[in-house]
Order: C-alpha cells, then sequence, then structure tokens
C-alpha cells in the first residue's frame, strides 16, 4: 500500500509537470526515448521509475531531479554538510539507495575507488590524461552544475593543475581525481541520482587525504 501511495504521488507530479508544460505522455516518449506504455504505467501507478527513467524525465521538464525521486519513493538524505564530511556515512548511503533502485552491481567500497584513483593517477602523467583535464573539466562541469558539496574542490584541484602549482606526485593525485570526475566510467553511474555523484565526492575525498599526507 505505501508503495502504491509513493509511486501515486509521482503520478500526480508528473500530470501537473506535462500539464504545466503542455506536453502529452507520447510527447515526453519521443523527448526521453522511454516507451509510451512504460511512462503511462509510471503515472499510472501501475509501474515504479527506475532511476534512469526519472533522470530523463527531469532533464526533458526541467525540474530538481530530487522532487522526483522523492514522490517516486527513494530514500533521499539531502544533507550536503553530512555527506561531504562523513565517508563511512556517505558509503552506507549509497549503498542503500543503490539497493532500494534495484541497481545490480557489487557492494560499494573506498577500495573500488582507490583502485580507479590509482589508476588514473599514471594516466593523469602523460600528455593523452593532461589534455583530458585541461579540455574536459569545465565541459563535464557544465554537465554537473552545482551538485554535491564537492564541486568548490575540483575547482581548486583544477586550477592548481592548470598551474602546475605541487610537486608531481601532487599533480599526479590532484590529476586522478579530476579524471575520475570528468570520465563517465564511475564505480556508480552518474545517472543514478543523487548518488550518481557521491561516488566523486568520495573520489575528491581520497585525494585531499593523500596531498595532506605529500605535504
Amino acid at each position: 500500500m505505501a508503495d502504491q501511495h509513493k509511486t501515486s504521488k509521482l503520478g500526480l507530479l508528473l500530470k501537473e509537470l506535462l500539464k504545466e508544460k503542455s506536453l502529452s505522455m507520447r510527447k515526453l516518449s519521443e523527448l526521453t526515448t522511454i516507451d509510451t506504455a512504460t511512462i503511462s504505467r509510471i503515472i499510472n501507478g501501475k509501474r515504479r521509475a527506475k532511476p534512469e527513467h526519472l533522470q530523463k524525465i527531469a532533464d526533458c521538464l526541467g525540474v530538481p531531479i530530487t522532487d522526483l525521486f522523492v514522490a517516486a519513493g527513494y530514500p533521499v538524505d539531502q544533507s550536503q554538510e553530512q555527506q561531504g564530511s562523513d565517508i563511512h556515512w556517505s558509503i552506507d548511503s549509497i549503498q542503500n539507495i543503490l539497493d532500494s533502485s534495484e541497481w545490480n552491481n557489487k557492494p560499494f567500497s573506498v577500495e573500488s575507488v582507490e583502485q580507479q584513483l590509482a589508476k588514473y593517477q599514471h594516466y593523469a602523467e602523460t600528455d593523452e590524461g593532461k589534455e583530458t583535464i585541461l579540455t574536459g573539466f569545465k565541459k563535464k562541469l557544465r554537465k554537473v552544475g552545482s551538485i554535491g558539496p564537492f564541486i568548490s574542490q575540483l575547482k581548486e584541484m583544477f586550477e592548481r593543475f592548470r598551474l602546475k602549482k605541487g610537486s608531481p606526485i601532487e599533480l599526479a593525485i590532484i590529476g586522478s581525481v579530476l579524471i575520475y570526475f570528468i570520465i563517465s566510467v564511475d564505480v556508480i553511474p552518474d545517472y543514478i541520482f543523487p548518488i550518481g555523484y557521491l561516488d566523486d565526492a568520495v573520489a575528491v575525498k581520497l585525494g585531499l587525504d593523500l596531498l595532506s599526507k605529500n605535504v
């Protein structure tokens, strides 16, 4: 009964948004590439929307993705300060939302992010890696917007990397974090909002910890 209530809440919200935007379900289907029958079932409470459905719909309708997640009944803790300050809380949050969104993958861990960062450190020292950072960072930033408390830290890292402020090992660490952010092959896909970018925040935290040890 609770799930039906949550789904109905999403359906009512989507109906209001479609009316406001003067869009039909068929037109929303064309814009989002989601099958019309699927959209109809979601709106009428006969099917639970997947995170990727909500992401596409939010992008199309120009509404905050968190509004749709809350309406769909997904657990969303919007305390960004808590997410940024407690890495272990973040990991629990990530796993809970992954489980609730039925995203089939191995359990999330700090080690999985650390392994990616270690790989990207070497890449950041190559000409290709440096070019990826210098040309790709601002493009990815425009896509992400201001999601998460880690954006300002990434901007500072990018300026430090661009101006070469640091030792070779420090720049390699910074570069690995920036590449992790830029490249879409994350430990968690970006479309799984609101935690799709949370592993990027964990990567920033790990990078800053490594930098503090090298000072």
